[in-house]
């Protein structure tokens, strides 16, 4: 593996694991320092995390983002109109085995996974789902909207409920059940950004108290 992919790896589980705090300060020499990166692999890992919201420039360095409560709520929003469109059109487009293949993948959940695995399947679950529908940009735009949760999700990644809906969306897809696909679609992307606010608030109070940056 190149040296860029692993520095980004490595910054970017920091990042949601949050040993990288929200609103901490980074610099470019002292992350050459402490990862042992060169300059140039440094730069475009912290460009890539950029792109997906974890890291923001700050003057001349750089800023773990603060988890923003508003743009979380906007970004379930943008999910809940794009997937319930995606499963509509999935249920009329979608191969037989291309749903069979995602059942499957929404069957297999391994309670043994790391939280950064449980946060990628879920990711690639919706991806794949939105894909479905033949629209790459539907699968884009959930990608990018589940990429910019990532961080927040770790809170519910193991969200048991959430994965049950997971299979009774593909079965519904299956049937070729368009309205009551995008109902669920809708009450799973409803009901998991409220387990998740719910969880955030209360987490909100301990991270504000080590003096981390949550912003409304």
């Amino acid at each position: 593996m190149s040296e860029q992919p692993q520095v980004y790896a490595r910054l970017r589980a920091q990042i949601l694991d949050l040993d990288r705090v929200p609103g901490s300060r980074l610099t470019e020499r002292g992350l050459e320092a402490e990862l042992g990166a060169s300059r140039t692999p440094l730069r475009a890992a912290l460009m890539r995390l950029e792109g997906e919201g974890l890291v923001a420039r700050d003057g001349r360095a750089w800023q773990v983002s603060p988890i923003d409560l508003g743009e979380i709520a906007r970004l379930s929003e943008v999910r809940d109109a794009v997937e319930t469109a995606a499963a509509r059109l999935s249920c009329a487009r979608a191969s037989d085995s291309d749903i069979a293949a995602l059942a499957v993948q929404a069957d297999r959940i391994d309670h043994s996974a790391t939280t950064d695995d449980a946060v990628r399947a879920g990711t690639d679950f919706h991806v794949r789902l939105a894909a479905l529908s033949g629209n790459h940009f539907f699968a884009d735009a959930v990608d990018s909207a589940m990429t910019r949760l990532a961080r927040a999700r770790w809170l519910v990644a193991r969200d048991e409920e959430a994965w049950e809906e997971h299979r009774q969306i593909v079965a519904l897809v299956a049937a070729r059940d368009a309205d009551a696909a995008a109902e669920l679609i809708h009450e799973h992307v409803v009901g998991t950004h409220a387990r998740l606010s719910a969880a955030l608030d209360a987490d909100a109070r301990t991270l504000r108290g080590r003096g981390l940056a949550i912003v409304s």
